[in-house]
Protein backbone atom coordinates (compact mmCIF):
# COMPACT_ATOMS: atom_id res chain seq x y z
CA UNK A 1 0.00 0.00 0.00
CA UNK A 2 1.73 3.22 -1.15
CA UNK A 3 2.00 5.81 1.61
CA UNK A 4 0.09 8.83 0.30
CA UNK A 5 -1.55 10.18 3.46
CA UNK A 6 -1.45 10.12 7.25
CA UNK A 7 -4.28 7.59 7.09
CA UNK A 8 -2.14 5.22 4.98
CA UNK A 9 0.74 5.69 7.42
CA UNK A 10 -1.44 4.83 10.41
CA UNK A 11 -2.97 1.81 8.65
CA UNK A 12 0.44 0.37 7.81
CA UNK A 13 1.73 0.93 11.36
CA UNK A 14 -1.33 -0.81 12.81
CA UNK A 15 -0.97 -3.69 10.35
CA UNK A 16 2.66 -4.21 11.34
CA UNK A 17 1.75 -4.19 15.03
CA UNK A 18 -1.08 -6.70 14.40
CA UNK A 19 1.17 -9.09 12.47
CA UNK A 20 3.85 -8.97 15.15
CA UNK A 21 1.32 -9.67 17.92
CA UNK A 22 -0.29 -12.51 15.94
CA UNK A 23 3.07 -14.17 15.33
CA UNK A 24 4.07 -13.89 18.98
CA UNK A 25 0.75 -14.92 20.55
CA UNK A 26 -0.02 -17.79 18.15
CA UNK A 27 3.57 -18.99 17.61
CA UNK A 28 3.28 -18.80 13.83
CA UNK A 29 5.00 -16.91 11.05
CA UNK A 30 3.17 -13.88 9.69
CA UNK A 31 4.02 -11.88 6.59
CA UNK A 32 3.48 -8.49 5.06
CA UNK A 33 3.02 -8.02 1.33
CA UNK A 34 5.94 -6.52 -0.63
CA UNK A 35 6.93 -3.18 0.83
CA UNK A 36 8.70 -0.41 -1.08
CA UNK A 37 11.44 1.71 0.47
CA UNK A 38 9.06 4.34 1.86
CA UNK A 39 6.91 1.61 3.42
CA UNK A 40 9.98 -0.08 4.86
CA UNK A 41 10.79 3.24 6.49
CA UNK A 42 7.49 3.03 8.36
CA UNK A 43 8.54 -0.40 9.60
CA UNK A 44 11.92 0.88 10.80
CA UNK A 45 10.07 3.55 12.78
CA UNK A 46 8.20 0.88 14.77
CA UNK A 47 10.91 -1.80 14.75
CA UNK A 48 11.61 -1.45 18.47
CA UNK A 49 7.93 -1.88 19.28
CA UNK A 50 7.72 -5.18 17.39
CA UNK A 51 11.19 -6.55 18.21
CA UNK A 52 9.68 -8.94 20.76
CA UNK A 53 8.26 -10.96 17.86
CA UNK A 54 11.56 -11.11 15.94
CA UNK A 55 11.53 -10.43 12.24
CA UNK A 56 13.40 -10.71 8.97
CA UNK A 57 13.17 -9.14 5.51
CA UNK A 58 13.49 -10.82 2.11
CA UNK A 59 12.83 -9.82 -1.47
CA UNK A 60 13.81 -12.95 -3.37
CA UNK A 61 17.40 -11.96 -4.18
CA UNK A 62 20.03 -9.84 -2.38
CA UNK A 63 19.67 -6.98 -4.87
CA UNK A 64 15.90 -6.68 -4.44
CA UNK A 65 14.59 -3.43 -2.94
CA UNK A 66 10.95 -4.40 -2.48
CA UNK A 67 10.78 -6.80 0.46
CA UNK A 68 8.42 -8.89 2.53
CA UNK A 69 8.75 -8.72 6.31
CA UNK A 70 8.35 -11.98 8.19
CA UNK A 71 7.61 -12.02 11.91
CA UNK A 72 8.90 -15.01 13.89
CA UNK A 73 12.12 -17.01 13.74
CA UNK A 74 13.09 -20.72 13.88
CA UNK A 75 14.75 -20.47 17.30
CA UNK A 76 11.55 -19.29 18.97
CA UNK A 77 8.99 -21.20 16.92
CA UNK A 78 10.88 -24.48 16.64
CA UNK A 79 10.51 -24.77 12.88
CA UNK A 80 11.41 -22.85 9.75
CA UNK A 81 9.18 -21.71 6.91
CA UNK A 82 10.20 -20.14 3.60
CA UNK A 83 9.04 -16.70 2.58
CA UNK A 84 6.04 -16.93 0.21
CA UNK A 85 8.10 -15.52 -2.66
CA UNK A 86 8.29 -17.03 -6.13
CA UNK A 87 9.69 -15.87 -9.43
CA UNK A 88 8.44 -16.01 -12.99
CA UNK A 89 10.40 -15.69 -16.18
CA UNK A 90 8.65 -13.79 -18.96
CA UNK A 91 9.99 -14.58 -22.41
CA UNK A 92 8.99 -13.27 -25.84
CA UNK A 93 7.19 -15.97 -27.80
CA UNK A 94 9.19 -15.01 -30.89
CA UNK A 95 12.44 -13.29 -29.77
CA UNK A 96 13.29 -12.20 -33.33
CA UNK A 97 10.24 -9.90 -33.48
CA UNK A 98 10.17 -8.82 -29.83
CA UNK A 99 10.19 -5.14 -28.85
CA UNK A 100 12.76 -3.64 -26.51
CA UNK A 101 10.56 -3.67 -23.46
CA UNK A 102 11.13 -1.61 -20.31
CA UNK A 103 10.53 -2.25 -16.62
CA UNK A 104 7.41 -0.08 -16.88
CA UNK A 105 6.11 -2.17 -19.77
CA UNK A 106 6.32 -5.41 -17.79
CA UNK A 107 4.88 -3.89 -14.62
CA UNK A 108 2.03 -2.28 -16.57
CA UNK A 109 1.13 -5.57 -18.26
CA UNK A 110 1.01 -7.33 -14.87
CA UNK A 111 -1.06 -4.55 -13.27
CA UNK A 112 -3.50 -4.72 -16.20
CA UNK A 113 -4.36 -8.24 -15.06
CA UNK A 114 -5.98 -6.68 -11.99
CA UNK A 115 -3.13 -7.66 -9.67
CA UNK A 116 -2.33 -5.51 -6.63
CA UNK A 117 1.08 -3.80 -6.76
CA UNK A 118 1.85 -5.01 -3.24
CA UNK A 119 1.87 -8.64 -4.41
CA UNK A 120 4.68 -7.99 -6.90
CA UNK A 121 8.31 -7.46 -5.95
CA UNK A 122 11.24 -6.40 -8.10
CA UNK A 123 11.35 -6.89 -11.86
CA UNK A 124 14.68 -7.44 -13.60
CA UNK A 125 15.10 -7.09 -17.35
CA UNK A 126 16.77 -10.10 -18.96
CA UNK A 127 17.68 -9.57 -22.63
CA UNK A 128 14.20 -9.14 -24.19
CA UNK A 129 12.42 -10.74 -21.26
CA UNK A 130 12.23 -10.28 -17.51
CA UNK A 131 12.38 -12.06 -14.16
CA UNK A 132 9.51 -11.08 -11.86
CA UNK A 133 9.46 -11.74 -8.11
CA UNK A 134 5.98 -12.07 -6.68
CA UNK A 135 3.89 -13.72 -4.00
CA UNK A 136 3.40 -17.44 -4.48
CA UNK A 137 -0.38 -17.19 -4.54
CA UNK A 138 -0.47 -15.21 -7.79
CA UNK A 139 2.06 -17.25 -9.80
CA UNK A 140 -0.45 -19.47 -11.60
CA UNK A 141 -2.74 -16.54 -12.35
CA UNK A 142 0.07 -14.62 -14.04
CA UNK A 143 1.23 -17.68 -15.99
CA UNK A 144 -2.32 -18.41 -17.19
CA UNK A 145 -3.24 -14.84 -18.12
CA UNK A 146 -0.17 -12.85 -19.12
CA UNK A 147 0.38 -13.43 -22.82
CA UNK A 148 1.24 -9.98 -24.12
CA UNK A 149 3.45 -7.06 -23.09
CA UNK A 150 2.75 -4.00 -25.25
CA UNK A 151 2.66 -5.53 -28.75
CA UNK A 152 4.93 -8.48 -27.96
CA UNK A 153 3.43 -11.92 -27.39
CA UNK A 154 5.04 -13.57 -24.37
CA UNK A 155 5.04 -16.81 -22.43
CA UNK A 156 5.58 -17.19 -18.69
CA UNK A 157 7.43 -20.05 -17.03
CA UNK A 158 8.73 -20.96 -13.60
CA UNK A 159 12.55 -21.12 -13.86
CA UNK A 160 14.21 -24.34 -12.75
CA UNK A 161 16.79 -24.13 -9.97
CA UNK A 162 18.36 -20.93 -8.70
CA UNK A 163 17.53 -17.83 -10.72
CA UNK A 164 20.51 -16.23 -12.43
CA UNK A 165 19.88 -12.51 -12.78
CA UNK A 166 21.89 -11.23 -15.71
CA UNK A 167 23.38 -7.77 -15.48
CA UNK A 168 22.68 -7.35 -11.77
CA UNK A 169 26.24 -7.66 -10.52
CA UNK A 170 27.69 -4.28 -9.51
CA UNK A 171 30.46 -2.65 -11.51
CA UNK A 172 33.43 -2.02 -9.21
CA UNK A 173 34.87 1.48 -9.38
CA UNK A 174 37.55 3.40 -7.48
CA UNK A 175 36.76 7.07 -6.86
CA UNK A 176 38.47 9.90 -5.02
CA UNK A 177 36.43 12.04 -2.61
CA UNK A 178 37.23 14.69 -0.03
CA UNK A 179 35.68 12.48 2.67
CA UNK A 180 33.30 9.54 3.06
CA UNK A 181 30.37 11.89 3.65
CA UNK A 182 27.44 10.43 1.80
CA UNK A 183 26.51 13.61 -0.10
CA UNK A 184 30.01 13.87 -1.57
CA UNK A 185 30.09 10.21 -2.60
CA UNK A 186 26.64 10.46 -4.22
CA UNK A 187 27.75 13.61 -6.04
CA UNK A 188 30.86 11.89 -7.38
CA UNK A 189 29.21 8.63 -8.45
CA UNK A 190 26.29 10.24 -10.29
CA UNK A 191 28.27 13.22 -11.59
CA UNK A 192 26.02 15.87 -10.10
CA UNK A 193 26.84 19.01 -8.11
CA UNK A 194 27.10 18.94 -4.33
CA UNK A 195 24.01 21.17 -4.12
CA UNK A 196 22.04 18.79 -6.37
CA UNK A 197 23.18 15.89 -4.23
CA UNK A 198 22.01 17.61 -1.04
CA UNK A 199 18.65 18.36 -2.66
CA UNK A 200 18.11 14.61 -3.03
CA UNK A 201 18.37 14.26 0.75
CA UNK A 202 15.91 17.10 1.34
CA UNK A 203 13.51 15.38 -1.08
CA UNK A 204 13.73 12.09 0.87
CA UNK A 205 15.25 10.12 -1.99
CA UNK A 206 18.32 8.60 -0.33
CA UNK A 207 18.25 5.33 1.62
CA UNK A 208 21.05 3.44 3.33
CA UNK A 209 20.35 -0.23 3.98
CA UNK A 210 16.67 0.47 3.40
CA UNK A 211 16.51 3.33 5.92
CA UNK A 212 15.80 6.90 4.86
CA UNK A 213 18.82 9.16 5.45
CA UNK A 214 18.33 12.91 5.58
CA UNK A 215 21.67 13.76 7.18
CA UNK A 216 23.98 14.81 4.34
CA UNK A 217 27.04 14.41 6.57
CA UNK A 218 26.36 10.72 7.26
CA UNK A 219 29.68 8.85 7.18
CA UNK A 220 29.44 5.80 4.97
CA UNK A 221 30.50 2.49 6.50
CA UNK A 222 31.90 -0.60 4.83
CA UNK A 223 29.23 -2.58 2.94
CA UNK A 224 26.54 0.09 3.21
CA UNK A 225 23.97 -0.31 0.43
CA UNK A 226 22.82 3.09 -0.85
CA UNK A 227 19.73 3.65 -3.00
CA UNK A 228 19.19 7.04 -4.64
CA UNK A 229 15.69 7.20 -6.09
CA UNK A 230 15.82 8.22 -9.74
CA UNK A 231 19.54 7.48 -10.05
CA UNK A 232 20.28 3.93 -8.93
CA UNK A 233 21.99 1.92 -6.25
CA UNK A 234 25.57 1.36 -5.12
CA UNK A 235 27.50 -0.53 -2.48
CA UNK A 236 30.18 1.24 -0.46
CA UNK A 237 33.04 -1.20 -0.04
CA UNK A 238 35.26 1.12 1.99
CA UNK A 239 38.35 3.28 1.92
CA UNK A 240 41.36 1.86 0.06
CA UNK A 241 43.91 4.64 0.52
CA UNK A 242 44.69 8.33 0.34
CA UNK A 243 45.60 10.28 -2.78
CA UNK A 244 48.68 12.51 -3.11
CA UNK A 245 46.41 15.49 -2.47
CA UNK A 246 45.16 13.96 0.78
CA UNK A 247 41.75 12.89 -0.49
CA UNK A 248 40.14 9.56 0.36
CA UNK A 249 40.28 6.85 -2.27
CA UNK A 250 37.26 4.56 -1.90
CA UNK A 251 35.88 1.55 -3.72
CA UNK A 252 32.23 1.20 -4.65
CA UNK A 253 30.04 -1.25 -6.55
CA UNK A 254 27.62 0.52 -8.89
CA UNK A 255 24.49 -1.20 -10.18
CA UNK A 256 23.15 -0.49 -13.64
Amino acid sequence: MPITSEKDLLQLKNRLLELAEKSYSQSIYTYTTFLGLSEQQVFHAVAKEVSYADYGMEGGAPICERKIIRFGNPDNLGYDEPYPIANIEIRPATPKFAENLTHRDFLGAIMNLGIERSTVGDIFLQEKGAIVFCQENIVNYIIDNLNQVKHTNVKCIIPEGKVMLKGTEPRTASITVSSVRIDGVVSKIYNISRNSSQELFRAGKVYVNGILVENTSYQLKDNDAVTVRGYGKFLFYGQTGVSKKGKDRVEVGIFG
